[in-house]
């Protein structure tokens, strides 16, 4: 019997599953999930009855998988159409799907949700579901892990979530964020085949994570968007809050960005991620921000002892990092619509 060509090559780096026996499918393949260390057990059978006892010369099933940091990134492709069921606890990881070609149909809780070319998959694997491959089939998947992804959410809402995260299905890769994500998911798989990628550096790694993880909230259907939507103006992740309190608490102190992340709790990418986003800005853009009110808050001060001369003003630029005069009473200016010698003056005269 002729078997499809399977394109392409599998890659490299990931650790590689092949099956040439139908048997081998009807069987308990074991995909191993080395992030979760789950007990899942994923069984293949072939739709088509005739080819159970068949005997082919090349694989008809090739599974690989590499896992690095948080994230789960696999392969797979199969020539005959195929029914996956899936036993064992519950997931512990979200599966983001890509299709390469032909389409697969998620079966869970009586719903079904097909993946083809533009349109992908995001499901949780756990009991009950299945998946129906079709011929001639390839595809990419990213796993996360539950609990990162459902901690990233609480501190975005900065609250405790009430029920579990839940996606929808469907994943239209074609509008808003989702052709972001896309990208990434790509750049993950494309990454993970290199010895010397992203997956081999941790630092590296644990910013895409976050960035990831960041988009795949914002651009996937879930039961929590519109609680996100709601407060786009309104709730600001718990990220830029405790990074803002702590540029406040330490702006006369000469902090870098490092340290604001740690913080913040976030790397230095996800931190610039989300002061684009919500503050349309980047960290450093804030920072000298706030070092200004600061400065202003020094020089209005009802209690200020130092007079409103020049070498007071110098003083206080001085203490939160502006050494240059000139440039300090321009940016001065441009915010408050008054120099630093005319703000010092007017709360002089104002505590008389």
């Amino acid at each position: 019997m002729v078997v499809p060509v399977i394109e392409p090559a599998l890659p490299a780096m990931f650790d590689i599953v092949r099956a040439k026996d139908p048997g081998d499918l009807d069987g308990r393949l074991r995909v191993t999930e080395r992030v979760a260390k789950s007990d899942r057990i994923y069984t293949y059978q072939l739709q088509d009855r005739a080819l159970w006892s068949a005997k082919f010369d090349k694989p008809i099933f090739r599974l690989a998988t590499r896992a690095a940091g948080s994230i789960l990134a696999s392969y797979a492709d199969s020539s005959f159409a195929t029914d996956v069921s899936v036993d064992g606890d519950e997931g512990d990881l979200f599966c983001f799907t890509t299709m390469l070609s032909g389409h697969i149909t998620l079966v869970k809780k009586g719903n079904s949700t097909t993946a083809m070319d533009g349109r992908g998959l995001v499901w949780r694997p756990g009991p009950g579901g299945r998946l129906l491959i079709s011929d001639d089939n390839a595809r990419t998947n990213v796993f996360f892990k539950v609990t990162d992804v459902e901690d990233a959410l609480e501190q975005m809402l900065d609250e405790r979530l009430r029920q579990p995260l839940e996606f929808g299905p469907d994943l239209d890769w074609g509008s808003g964020l989702a052709v972001s994500l896309k990208r990434q998911l790509d750049f993950v798989m494309d990454e993970f085949q290199r010895p010397d990628g992203v997956a081999s550096s941790p630092v590296a790694l644990a910013s895409l994570t976050d960035l990831l993880i960041s988009l795949v909230l914002r651009g996937a259907p879930h039961n929590y968007v519109d609680q996100l939507d709601r407060g786009a103006s309104a709730v600001v992740p718990a990220y830029i809050r405790r990074a803002e309190d702590f540029m406040r608490a330490h702006g006369a102190e000469p902090i870098r960005m490092p340290h604001v992340a740690a913080a913040a709790g976030c790397s230095v990418r996800t931190l610039g991620h989300v002061f684009k986003h919500f503050r349309g800005t980047t960290p450093l853009g804030v920072l000298h921000s706030i070092r200004l009110e600061l400065a202003r808050d020094d020089l209005t001060h009802d209690n200020l002892t130092l007079g409103a001369s020049g070498a007071s003003v110098t003083t206080v630029a001085r203490r939160y990092g502006f050494t240059n005069s000139a440039r300090f009473a321009t940016a001065f200016r441009r915010r408050f619509g008054e120099t630093p010698s005319e703000a010092a003056r007017r709360s002089s005269r104002s505590s008389r």
